[in-house]
């Protein structure tokens, strides 16, 4: 079984995430949901690490970054022998190209 370790980005992505529902959308019950859901759907990565998609399949990048769906959130991590690390949590419509690669791709 994997560590499940969020990096500060992803843990200030989860409270975005929140606080946007709760308080911009109103609806302080769906922003409990969606974390619990985003939550729920992370802690799959500690029995499966590859569950998801390798970005370097959509993107011209070498990178070992993965990315998960969870409902209509993007969770980037990478992984190691020992722990699945989280590093971004990103809405999906966002550019998560420009957010997570710009200075690689731009070199």
């Amino acid at each position: 079984m994997n560590k499940l370790r969020l990096s500060p980005a992803a843990q200030d992505d989860l409270v975005e995430i929140k606080t946007y529902i709760a308080q911009e959308l109103q609806n302080p019950e769906a922003a409990i949901k969606t974390v619990s859901e985003i939550t729920k759907r992370l802690r799959m990565l500690e029995e499966q690490a590859d569950l998801g998609a390798r970005i370097s399949a959509s993107i011209r990048l070498a990178t070992d970054e993965r990315f998960l769906v969870c409902s209509k959130y993007l969770a980037f991590y990478h992984t190691d022998a020992k722990a699945v690390y989280i590093d971004r949590i990103l809405f999906g419509k966002r550019d998560y190209q420009s957010l997570l690669f710009d200075w690689k791709i731009n070199q």
